[in-house]
């Protein structure tokens, strides 16, 4: 990638181990080395899109740390990674359960990622770029990526760059009670937020079920764009029309509208975009894939329809390869028609 980069995705990148074959990890006798990383799959995906982007976190100095960065040199992205001789680069292990179901495993603790600072954080590089992307996985590391994605928050806001916050809630990493806490002021620091219904539940401390209440309710924290992943549902966008004060959202409840924008008149938009059916092989990477489109058609100019059409297209896609990135689409696979098996 030339030039300066218009987004940065700041986050830990691990090695990937994923089983090829189903079954528990215990009697599997093949898998497959790759990379995986909320933070990272997001760059990828923009990359994809057309945007240019940097990837920046900490690495060990070691052979997976090189794959690290060899991957994503290779998706034209612009790798800003501190290497740690100290500490190895973090390891997930991918298990493949009969069903479809998928269990992930985490060696990420004493890793480099879990030991980037603030100091860390190239000012310049985000400063100069117009967005910048960070998911609540970064507090749930540590006090160190915590504080790390927290300074990267106030440069950017000191900057004028858009800050993005993808929940990201990750039980295997900390519990809810510690995470709820963190993740809500992680929430309140971001101009577009992304949540699954669970995560803004989590985040408000409540047992909301309506997605609109919820995002509403989320979008008095601060953000000017709430986005709800409503999984196999679709996806609820909640936005301030221009010249809306940022004072809050208010509350209201009521079933999502089909497509359309709804009739309020209280400054703010609730858009709903149906799920697109497809077989689901892997759904790991789907809501980064969602996140990724979503912010290449915001940096784009597109309408706020138009980016959760591509948005919830972009998470469908994902789900029909293996792979926590491999299946990301570019712009020709999101453009292409349904149509014959094979092309000659």
């Amino acid at each position: 990638m030339s030039g300066t980069p218009r987004a940065v995705c700041l986050g830990e990148t691990m090695g990937l181990l994923a089983a090829t074959s189903v079954g528990r990890l215990a009697h599997v006798g093949e898998m497959a080395l790759g990379i995986g990383g909320a933070e990272s799959n997001v760059a990828i995906a923009l990359s994809r899109l057309g945007v240019p982007t940097a990837w920046a976190g900490r690495l060990g100095a070691d052979a997976i740390g090189d794959r690290v960065v060899r991957e994503l040199t290779a998706e034209r992205i612009a790798v800003h990674a501190v290497r740690d001789p100290d500490a190895p680069t973090g390891l997930m292990l991918k298990e493949r359960l009969p069903g479809g179901r998928i269990k992930v495993w985490y060696y990420r603790s004493h890793a480099a990622g879990s030991r980037l600072v603030p100091s860390d954080v190239d000012d310049e590089l985000i400063a100069g770029a117009e967005l910048l992307h960070v998911t609540g996985i970064s507090p749930a590391l540590g006090p160190g990526p915590g504080a790390a994605a927290a300074h990267a928050v106030a440069v950017a806001r000191e900057a004028g760059t858009t800050v993005s916050v993808d929940v990201n809630h990750r039980s295997a990493l900390w519990s809810d009670a510690e995470a709820g806490p963190a993740l809500r002021t992680l929430a309140a620091s971001a101009d577009v937020l992304y949540a699954g219904d669970d995560e803004a539940r989590l985040v408000l401390g409540t047992t909301e079920a309506d997605p609109e209440t919820l995002a509403r309710e989320l979008a008095a924290l601060g953000p000017s764009e709430v986005v709800i992943k409503l999984g196999a549902q679709g996806a609820l966008a909640l936005f301030r029309d221009a010249g809306t004060p940022p004072e809050g959202a208010g509350s209201a409840g009521g079933d999502p509208p089909d497509g359309r924008a709804d009739d309020r008149t209280d400054g703010w938009t609730v858009l709903f975009e149906p799920a697109v059916p497809v077989e689901v092989v892997d759904p790991v990477g789907a809501g980064d894939a969602f996140v990724g489109a979503h912010l290449a058609e915001r940096l784009a100019g597109r309408a706020p329809a138009e980016r959760l059409r591509t948005a919830v297209t972009a998470g469908a896609l994902m789900c029909t390869v293996p792979g926590d990135w491999e299946a990301l689409p570019d712009r020709a696979d999101l453009a292409a028609p349904a149509g014959p098996d094979v092309t000659r």
